[in-house]
């Protein structure tokens, strides 16, 4: 059975929602799951779940939390943190991936520190999932590494387009460099040099896209430094909140478009879904030479039993291997 090592006390829920959620996912999905953190916090997490120690839950104790408010540095000054706890179960082979809904830049420090880079990479990659009209998308990085080189866009591209392959089938992904124009000469210092070498490697470029592109499906792979695809991702999600409040508001203004609301109530549970993040439950980190998802700060317990099951589904996958693979076969540095 795949053990995942969750660190119980990340994310603005935490530890409840984490604790649910990961009580969600040791009933329905085939892994084990280390819930780590303080051992007396995560058991009264768990107390409201009569049954969880028939379940395959096993209670990590970890002294120190990172709160969202820290510094990424904590985790150094912090070894006793969860986070770092969590990671090193993993480093250790004990764990298979590990899994953190909390502090995205002590999250991705304890990876690099607990599992270093994979060959070739120079820095890691948020690589999240987005909705199009024709499939998901990747976008990355999305808040993984702020300040890049030419060349981490293109490790960046290698491995978003080893993920598509794995997570969506692509067969042959089409790989976009967001700017603000489509000409080559378009953009800053960083993307006209990163075009260069995008246009120059095996991937399937297509070019620049621009925001309005990002959701059309033309590209399956979406680069980006980590501060655009951060902004990016952000303003996605307020965009989709702003959107159905704006529709609740219409729709619920007449009787007759009331009536219209309640025969669409099906159409519009699946554009939720198809928009939510809690879907797909988190994003991998790409670059490290182990297996991270990160989840949303906000992480409902839905979104963390997607976010272990998609560590469980990589963990059973040769997505590293592949990234290993794809790098060294590509001229990325």
């Amino acid at each position: 059975m795949i053990r995942i090592a969750v660190d119980a006390m990340g994310g603005d829920h935490a530890p409840s929602a984490v604790v649910d959620g990961a009580v969600a996912a040791a009933r329905h999905l085939d892994v084990r799951i280390a819930l780590v953190g303080p051992a007396t916090v995560v058991e009264q997490a768990l107390a409201p779940h009569r049954d969880w120690q028939r379940l395959a839950i096993d209670i990590v104790h970890a002294p120190d939390v990172i709160r969202m408010t820290d510094e990424p540095a904590e985790v150094r000054r912090k070894p006793g943190a969860s986070i770092g706890v969590a990671a090193a179960l993993v480093a250790r082979g004990e764990s298979a991936a590990l899994v953190s809904a909390g502090h995205t830049g002590a999250t991705v420090m304890a990876a690099y520190a607990a599992f270093g880079m994979l060959p070739g990479v120079d820095r890691p990659a948020l690589a999240t999932a987005i909705p199009t009209r024709v499939r998901p998308a990747v976008l990355l990085d999305s808040g993984a590494t702020i300040a890049c080189r030419p060349r981490h866009l293109l490790q960046f591209a290698v491995m978003g387009a080893v993920y598509a392959r794995v997570a969506f089938g692509v067969e042959r992904p089409r790989v976009g460099l967001l700017s603000i124009g489509e000409e080559e000469t378009k953009g800053t210092a960083l993307t006209r040099e990163a075009h260069r070498l995008l246009k120059a490697s095996p991937l399937d470029f297509i070019g620049n896209i621009e925001g309005r592109e990002i959701y059309s499906g033309a590209a399956d792979v979406v680069v980006c430094d980590g501060f655009t695809g951060n902004v990016v991702l952000k303003t996605s999600e307020g965009l989709v909140d702003a959107v159905e409040a704006l529709l609740g508001d219409e729709l619920r203004g007449t009787f007759s478009s009331h009536v219209g609301y309640l025969l669409s109530r099906r159409a519009f549970r699946r554009f939720r879904r198809r928009v939510d993040y809690s879907e797909y439950g988190g994003a991998p980190l790409l670059g490290v030479s182990g297996l991270t998802i990160v989840g949303h700060g906000r992480s409902s317990p839905k979104a963390v039993r997607n976010a272990i099951a998609m560590a469980s589904r990589f963990a059973a996958s040769p997505v590293l291997e592949r990234i290993r693979q794809d790098i060294a076969e590509a001229p990325v540095s």
